[in-house]
């Protein structure tokens, strides 16, 4: 089984965009497994990473594509420790991230999720635009 494991944050179109380019992978769909996360800064509502409407847009665009999908979440204010928590859980074979259009420096001054996660892993990273 081939694992992949999705940081999704909150923005829908970039969720879908990592959705497509996993689904798109040259993979038999039956041999893969997608660990989509999500981590909650706030959640004063008490949702579930189910309610999260980016990432039932990515659930809804894989399993379209006959791919296994398992939801996990955090409460955390560190979103890439998450992914990368989540990474070394499930022993995964790729972590996918969404890549932002930010300026060099808005990047360092807000940093950037997918550099630290990048920077932080020997797993390899794929980034979806």
């Amino acid at each position: 089984m081939y694992t992949v494991v999705a940081g999704i944050d909150s923005d829908k179109e970039r969720a879908r965009a990592q959705a497509e380019t996993i689904a798109d992978m040259p993979m038999d769909t039956e041999e893969i497994e997608v660990v989509l996360t999500h981590s909650f800064e706030e959640n004063r509502s008490g949702a579930s990473v189910a309610q999260v409407s980016s990432v039932q847009r990515a659930q809804s665009v894989l399993e379209d594509a006959e791919i296994d999908v398992i939801l996990e979440e955090a409460g955390s204010d560190d979103p890439a420790a998450t992914v990368l928590n989540f990474a070394d859980e499930y022993d995964a074979d790729l972590v996918a991230v969404a890549g932002r259009k930010r300026s060099p420096t808005k990047k360092v001054v807000f940093g950037s999720v997918s550099q630290e996660i990048i920077l932080n892993t020997h797993r390899p990273v794929l980034v979806c635009e």
